[in-house]
């Protein structure tokens, strides 16, 4: 969807995710904000084990291999990942600009930015690139594949020689990994996973209308002048 590059909009998946959860939420974090969300337990810990992985990987190359013993049971995990060979790039903050119908590579921050996201580990060989995504939830049966599906847009548009990704959602905790494949020639179908999404969004800014939602997940929302707010 071009409509929103245009409004001058950035969008992440994780923000899609929060407007398709409620886009009164949405408007209160990402367009008025004036409301903060400090996360919850849940995301706390989440971004201390991203944050733990990260350091692992990084650490073990400079052949230091210590990790916080609250994480140790993920130590597995990402010794099987560090043994793959290639160029590692952890937590890689990539950025895409939209130019017309087409996509460049663009830094993380630039004003122009169209799609930001990051990639919790990226492995470049040559032609070939691994990318993994680490979830913390105990189970893979929400495992939603399509944020696999633009961030290796966005790989094959940083990395212009690779030609195929061997990504995966990787559940630490359950120890599921949900395999995907993807190719350079399907770039622009994978950038465009979310043109439905970015059209109701950008309508949203055009019409001012955000309607609340009520969920189950409504006592955990940082907005609590809603009407569903369940604090």
């Amino acid at each position: 969807s071009g409509s929103i590059g245009v409004s001058g909009s950035t969008w992440s998946y994780s923000s899609i995710k929060t407007f398709a959860q409620c886009p009164r939420k949405y408007y209160h974090l990402k367009v008025a904000k004036d409301v903060i969300d400090k996360g919850s337990t849940a995301t706390i810990y989440g971004q201390e084990l991203h944050k733990a992985a990260e350091n692992y990987i990084k650490d073990s190359q400079k052949n230091k291999v210590a990790i916080d013993l609250k994480f140790a049971f993920i130590q597995e995990l990402l010794d099987r990942l560090n043994a793959i060979e290639g160029v590692k790039h952890c937590e890689l903050r990539l950025g895409i600009r939209k130019v017309g119908t087409t996509y460049e590579p663009c830094d993380f921050f630039d004003k122009d930015v169209w799609w930001r996201g990051v990639a919790d580990l990226v492995v470049v060989q040559d032609e070939l690139a691994f990318s993994v995504d680490y979830k913390t939830s105990k189970n893979a049966r929400y495992a939603d594949t399509k944020q696999l599906d633009v961030v290796a847009a966005a790989i094959f548009t940083h990395f212009p020689k690779v030609k195929k990704i061997k990504s995966a959602l990787a559940f630490v905790v359950s120890k599921d990994f949900i395999h995907k494949e993807h190719y350079s020639e399907l770039r622009d179908s994978y950038f465009n996973t979310f043109s439905s999404e970015l059209d109701q969004l950008a309508n949203a800014h055009e019409t001012g209308v955000w309607n609340a939602l009520s969920s189950p997940l409504c006592k955990f929302c940082p907005v609590y002048n809603c009407e569903h707010n369940r604090r």
